[in-house]
């Protein structure tokens, strides 16, 4: 089966892993320190923090920035759930803010209007959907309006980069980024995930959250009885300051993001050629339609996805993708909208809210794209595609 997206392992991966298990450190060693150093300069960011996966990462987003009861977080409805359910970890309210339909990504038209009926928003979550980055700027401006925190949620965006320039998640607009190293992303340590931003503090914070609340670097301990003697730190102490996770990253998934972010230019390279081949092939194709095509110069390009009027053509989609699945094609819908779930109905969420999200959703599908494919494979799925709408 040739799936809608996978990952690409070779020996360097693989010795990587091996040399770092017999190295003897196995979790909270250097190899984490150093994926952090290399991330934060490849994007921009002074700070770096690695956690177990991209979820993790929001949550501690949303705690570090003091988001809890009584706050409003908005994010977008085509978005995987977990950048909605991060304001609820912590005691929040996930609310909407509708899409573009020219770049998939959160609109700060939109974003504005949902601000001004609630008055305040304690953070705003933006999704560079399919890897292509929002309009940051624009959503800034909104924050800046409300007095909201700004968390970019670039799971899909690693090596991408902004309208204005630089790569995505070096805050320049925004408090805190995340990225996740699920096997699907740009890169991955397996499951992983990490958090940039330029806040001393935010940093400092987010390093207690990921180990247990406990202090971290420099950081004044608090109970000065017990923790000197003579005036010199007693070598076996620490403090637990706050509530805190194990939200780790071990130094086996660090060593083997390491060895994958060294082959990151050459996966971005070929995802943007296979992305421009598809769209080449596509015009002229009547009824498909590439979605964030303009922008592929600027987008990772984690997702491709075409809208195809299914109701139009008398096609049910799921059919359409089981004789695909059927060819050997694994195909995908990214995403149901968030609130269509039923957490999020049984909280008011219903359809008919988001039109520009859930028209999307009716005609979205993410065909195959990933740094494995080759030139005929992906002549098929096009020769495929073309006969199955015929």
């Amino acid at each position: 089966m040739i799936q809608y997206g996978r990952h690409h392992i070779d020996e360097d991966d693989i010795n990587a892993v091996v040399e770092q298990i017999r190295s003897g450190w196995l979790t909270q060693g250097p190899k984490v320190a150093e994926f952090e150093n290399v991330i934060a300069e490849y994007v921009g960011a002074r700070y770096a923090v690695a956690v177990s996966n991209g979820t993790a990462a929001l949550h501690l987003a949303c705690l570090a920035a003091n988001i809890g009861e009584g706050d409003r977080v908005i994010t977008s409805p085509n978005t995987f759930v977990a950048s909605a359910n991060a304001a609820h970890f912590v005691g929040a309210t996930a609310h909407f803010a509708d899409i573009d339909a020219r770049t998939l990504n959160m609109d700060p038209l939109a974003l504005a209007d949902e601000c001004r009926t609630l008055g305040k928003a304690g953070a705003i979550i933006p999704v560079h959907f399919a890897g292509l980055p929002c309009d940051m700027q624009a959503i800034k401006n909104v924050a800046d309006t409300y007095g909201s925190i700004v968390i970019e949620d670039a799971a899909h965006a690693l090596g991408a980069e902004y309208r204005e320039g630089g790569r995505v998640g070096n805050c320049r607009n925004s408090d805190m980024t995340i990225f996740s190293f699920h096997p699907v992303k740009m890169i991955t340590t397996g499951e992983g995930g990490m958090i940039t931003t330029n806040n001393e503090v935010l940093y400092r914070k987010l390093l207690r959250l990921r180990s247990h609340g406990i202090n971290k670097l420099d950081d004044p301990l608090q109970h000065d009885d017990e923790a000197y003697t003579d005036g010199e730190v007693n070598a076996w102490y620490y403090e637990m300051q706050e509530l805190g996770f194990n939200y780790r990253i071990t130094d086996i998934q660090a060593a083997l993001g390491l060895s994958q972010f060294g082959k990151l230019g050459k996966f971005l390279d070929r995802r943007r050629a296979l992305s421009k081949r598809y769209d080449a092939a596509f015009k002229a194709f009547k009824h498909v339609v590439p979605q964030q095509s303009e922008w592929r110069h600027l987008s990772s390009m984690h997702l491709y996805v075409v809208r195809i009027p299914f109701q139009q053509l008398g096609l049910k989609r799921h059919q359409f993708m089981g004789s695909l699945q059927h060819r050997g094609y694994v195909t995908q819908v990214h995403y149901i909208p968030a609130h269509y779930h039923p957490f999020y109905r049984q909280k008011g969420y219903l359809p008919g809210r988001y039109p520009v999200s859930e028209q999307y959703f009716n005609e979205g599908l993410s065909i195959p794209l990933f740094y494995g494919l080759n030139d005929e494979e992906q002549d098929k799925v096009i020769a495929d595609i073309k006969e199955l709408l015929n």
